[in-house]
């Protein structure tokens, strides 16, 4: 990046960390309904998830070559913007919205 006194190493994990979600809800069915339970994801699958996302989002990219989206992805996800900082905030909002049923989890 033009104007930017980190190295790319140091942007790369702060845009993995921008793109990290926390929760997730996962479906279980409870008494013959269906309820949208957040639960706390474990690191490994934090780490797979976020960087799923970033490749996912960088390939429905326009752009020529895949390290055009990709670059562009991870700039974006620095930034706190693009698709796969988005995927995040709608997972954490699903969540949030879906707290009264975490009593559900086990």
């Amino acid at each position: 990046m033009p104007n930017e006194e980190k190295s790319a190493l140091e942007i790369w994990k702060a845009a993995l960390d921008n793109i990290t979600p926390q929760v997730e809800v996962k479906s279980r069915r409870v008494g013959g309904a269906t309820f949208q339970v957040p639960t706390e994801i474990r690191p490994d699958r934090k780490e797979s998830i976020s960087m799923k996302n970033l490749i996912i989002f960088s390939r429905k990219r326009g752009g020529k070559t895949m390290s055009d989206k990709l670059s562009a992805e991870i700039v974006d996800a620095f930034n706190n913007q693009g698709g796969a900082f988005k995927r995040k905030e709608d997972m954490h909002r699903m969540a949030e919205a879906n707290r009264a049923f975490a009593h559900f989890r086990f």
